[in-house]
């Protein structure tokens, strides 16, 4: 919204004027969306960016599981599925033929059994169809789903990166200035570690605090001999976290029922595993960085 002549508001003083302008949601001033944002992110009270140097390493998968696991603890949790042009989120959510549809306060944000959750697969006319953008056009669809979706209330916001260093990390960190937090998912073995720790050191660079690494994929436990089978080794993330000075989360075993669960849309929900004592334990470790719990 641009001030009429008469107001007495100056262009310093707009974001007063646009948190109570009826018309800011098609207003056109930049500084109407940065009010927007604002006000969006006011609502939200931990915001964190789940991301990894590589592709393939599980970081969707990881992001729903904990997303599910916070839910189960009592917390209103959203997604954001920031990878414009591989959004895989409402696959692993189940929540695939749902749309964001336009309410009174902006988009309502799809609902996977109580998670928020956006994504540009929401969005598009088919689950085959695929988003050609550039940069520029990726990064207005990011401050969309930022400042015109009506997340409500939340205790988290978790914002799934695509894989890399590059403009979606760079720009949810600039329209996420009060990002609390960034987690970066890796696999054991050298190749992904090796992007890894460009990702922690890229969070590192922009001032955003590193909560620290999750390590996906550590061995296997044999469903028939409960042997321990090291696939692709243990430990890379651990030692990683060491050498980089970051917190390590935990270590997440490989376990066919996440995978299996993962291609129905529904989050791993056998408590009794190894796999989900991680999680819980991941749980555990960012609520004490955050919330300073036990």
């Amino acid at each position: 919204m641009n001030p009429s002549p008469s107001s007495k508001s100056s262009p310093d003083s707009c974001e007063g004027v646009c948190s109570s302008c009826a018309e800011k949601e098609k207003c056109t001033d930049p500084r109407a969306r940065e009010s927007q944002i604002d006000e969006r992110l006011r609502q939200i009270r931990y915001k964190i960016a789940i991301a990894s140097g590589k592709g393939g390493v599980g970081k969707s998968t990881v992001t729903v599981n904990l997303a599910a696991a916070l839910r189960e603890q009592g917390y209103k949790v959203g997604i954001l599925d920031g990878d414009i042009t591989g959004p895989d989120i409402p696959k692993l959510l189940g929540i695939e033929e749902q749309k964001l549809i336009p309410g009174p306060s902006g988009l309502e944000p799809a609902d996977a059994d109580g998670i928020k959750a956006v994504s540009m697969a929401l969005l598009l006319q088919s689950r085959d169809s695929p988003v050609v953008w550039r940069g520029p056009m990726k990064m207005a669809a990011l401050k969309q789903f930022i400042g015109e979706v009506n997340w409500g209330e939340l205790d988290f916001l978790l914002v799934d990166l695509p894989p890399g260093t590059s403009d979606e990390p760079i720009s949810i960190a600039q329209l996420i200035p009060g990002l609390d937090g960034a987690i970066v998912v890796t696999t054991p073995q050298e190749v992904a570690l090796l992007d890894s720790r460009k990702a922690v050191n890229m969070f590192l660079m922009m001032n955003v605090p590193m909560l620290g690494i999750v390590e996906n994929m550590s061995g296997l436990v044999c469903p028939h001999c409960g042997q321990r089978i090291e696939v692709f080794k243990t430990g890379g993330g651990e030692n990683a976290a060491r050498e980089l000075g970051v917190p390590f989360l935990g270590a997440i075993p490989l376990d066919t029922e996440i995978g299996r669960l993962g291609d129905l849309g529904k989050t791993f929900a056998n408590k009794d595993t190894a796999a989900a004592r991680s999680f819980e334990g991941i749980v555990r470790s960012i609520l004490a960085q955050l919330e300073g719990k036990p």
